[in-house]
């Protein structure tokens, strides 16, 4: 049943809404929680007929393949760092921003529980404490918040961030509202404690969405019900592989014409099955008044677990089609390494595809967060207009060699000779963030030497000149 709250210090309203979001979160709890499951690797395997001794069910068989699909593609949607064309970070304590919220890594957590859960959220409030930043930029996954969306907004109406639970129950949250924020926490006596803070950012939440569409605006989880069935289908190969392998590891033998007590103890119970297996019945006496007196044994070759292992390289074939990824990331026989660069791109092309798509998805969510955070942490009470053309820069999903990421960028620089000029031509050839300020640092100051120097020429060269002028006055004839 869903869990209700009531409240006294809220309106009718604000208790509907709250319970509202609380329904919804209830509601997609289960599949969240599935697909959470699949990345963590904690999925466990179903019983496979009733052929495998349920022994093999408590092995804890796992597989990353869920999580290689979501980190294949995330890994390749990074931020180098923001940009502002027409102003100067640094005057907003972009720094400043990046270095109290770990923001980077912050929204590198978003951008993976967006893949995860097909959304994820990025929430932006002021600092309360003298130990918190000025402006904080969080993330939230599909697990613990929910909102309510505005088609022709764009916009969040609504938002609830569960921020503690006890036995499943909610014991803490934060409705954000327009223009408010009700932060609401049970104390020792259960009972609700209240806090209520107005601004002016509107709902300050915005929602990270992966692959969405006209019918499902919160977007789509990377880990699909055909991935999970891949990876459901190999974990069982994988138990069927266990099972096989510890018989095929132990020679099959056939025992003719052998009295049972040869697998009884003297006090007649059985002796246990890895005494046989292990080689424990040394030796059996002949029994002259049996019908055959002697016993014999004969080898029957093991069935190859080459079928399980055939299983698996086809599932994960199948799994690295549906993530969109090259075969030697899944494969574990039939795959061929690429033998040049452009094989390698071309092995790609698909999942460089995906990550320019995602990063245009999320560039608009990222961007109006940290300008709002900017806002807050310069005590403004909007984003002000000029403000519109900072943007996140995304890493080029491709990866490419120095060699020919230098080779596009002259050429680049060749067309258009200008660029020579600007710090754009170091990013074209392939200088990274760090480089680029080394470069541009030691340009200052190999001018500034420059300066000095001729500076210093130029005091000596009129230093000379004024001495001989000294000397020519002291040796001159007087005039008559």
């Amino acid at each position: 049943m869903t869990e209700q709250i009531r409240i006294s210090s809220l309106s009718d309203d604000e208790t509907r809404t709250l319970n509202l979001l609380i329904d919804q979160l209830d509601e997609r709890t289960p599949r969240n929680l599935r697909r959470a499951s699949y990345y963590d690797g904690k999925r466990a395997v179903r019983q496979v007929g009733n052929i495998i001794p349920p022994q093999y069910e408590s092995l804890a068989l796992a597989l990353g393949w869920t999580a290689k699909g979501v980190d294949g593609l995330g890994r390749r949607c990074n931020i180098d760092r923001f940009i502002w064309p027409s102003g100067d970070l640094d005057s907003l304590g972009m720094q400043q921003l990046q270095d109290d919220n770990s923001l980077l890594s912050e929204l590198a957590q978003a951008r993976t529980d967006s893949l995860v859960n097909g959304v994820s959220f990025l929430v932006a409030t002021r600092g309360v404490g003298e130990d918190e930043p000025t402006a904080l930029v969080h993330a939230r996954n599909a697990l613990n918040a929910t909102g309510e969306y505005s088609v022709r907004g764009r916009r969040l109406t609504s938002f609830l961030s569960v921020t503690s639970r006890k036995d499943m129950r909610i014991t803490g949250f934060v409705l954000y509202l327009p223009n408010l924020t009700i932060s609401a926490e049970q104390d020792e006596a259960n009972r609700w404690v209240v806090d209520r803070s107005e601004h002016s950012f509107g709902v300050p939440v915005e929602p990270m969405v992966y692959k969405p569409s006209s019918e499902r605006r919160m977007g789509r989880s990377r880990i699909t019900r055909p991935a999970m069935s891949h990876q459901d289908a190999a974990l069982r190969a994988l138990m069927r592989l266990e099972a096989h392998m510890d018989i095929y590891a132990i020679p099959k033998m056939v025992m003719l014409g052998a009295s049972e007590d040869v697998f009884k103890n003297p006090d007649g119970t059985l002796k246990p099955a890895w005494q046989h297996v292990m080689g424990r019945v040394l030796g059996i006496p002949d029994d002259e008044e049996a019908a055959t007196p002697r016993a014999t044994f004969e080898q029957v070759s093991p069935e190859s677990p080459q079928p399980h292992l055939a299983d698996l390289n086809a599932l994960a074939k199948l799994t690295a089609r549906e993530f969109d990824l090259p075969d030697q990331d899944f494969a574990l026989t039939d795959m061929a390494n690429p033998t040049s660069e452009g094989s390698y791109v071309q092995g790609r092309d698909s999942l460089v595809a995906e990550a320019e798509g995602a990063t245009d998805e999320w560039s608009i969510p990222i961007k109006r967060q940290v300008t709002r955070a900017l806002a807050m942490q310069n005590g403004l009470d909007a984003v002000p207009d000029s403000w519109k053309t900072l943007a996140p820069k995304w890493r080029n999903p491709l990866y490419l060699s120095k060699s020919a990421q230098a080779d596009a960028g002259q050429k680049q620089i060749a067309a258009v000779p200008w660029l020579a000029e600007t710090d754009v031509a170091l990013e074209l050839v392939g200088l990274d963030d760090q480089q680029i300020e080394r470069a541009l640092a030691q340009k200052r100051r190999q001018a500034g030497r420059t300066v000095l120097e001729a500076l210093a020429s130029r005091t000596t060269t009129q230093e000379a000149v004024n001495a001989d002028s000294v000397g020519v006055q002291a040796g001159a004839e007087p005039r008559s």
